[in-house]
């Protein structure tokens, strides 16, 4: 691991998005709060939670951070059509916590996937990356091409 013994402890925070892509009948049976296996969205909110909360866990040589703060919005978007899910996660640390905002899309847009994958065999997971950063010496990053 990278030595950041000597970096002050500073807040940063971190935003990504990522989308599912589904069949638009798949994403009725999402508005409506169905599923084979319950609600996808709602399911799908928690693991991205937990997955930003596991981030050292799935991702060798990544710092645990204490974070202050997990935000997961997962909704299901007609235009798409598919799911989008954005996340935040904010600590205050010596380290970024783009890893765990981008971990926290990633298990919820899994999450989403393995519970509606018997209704919808062609659905794909796409454009996961990061928004935005903020904290830290490099200071504030925003993505140019922004949906």
């Amino acid at each position: 691991m990278v030595d950041v013994g000597a970096k002050e402890a500073t807040r940063r925070t971190a935003v990504a998005e990522g989308r599912l892509v589904t069949e638009p009948a798949t994403v009725a049976l999402l508005q409506e709060g169905g599923g084979p296996k319950g609600d996808a969205l709602a399911v799908a909110r928690v693991a991205g939670i937990q997955g930003a909360k596991r981030t050292a866990d799935l991702i060798p040589l990544c710092h645990p951070l204490p974070l202050d703060r997990v935000e997961v919005e997962v909704e299901a978007d007609p235009a798409l059509p598919g799911v989008r899910v954005r996340a935040t996660a904010s600590a205050t640390a010596r380290t970024g916590v783009e890893m765990e905002a981008l971990s926290a899309v990633s298990a919820a847009l899994l999450t989403a996937y393995d519970m509606l994958k018997s209704l919808d065999r062609g659905m794909h997971i796409e454009g996961i990356r990061l928004l935005r950063k903020e904290g830290g010496r490099s200071g504030t990053w925003i993505r140019e091409d922004q949906d």
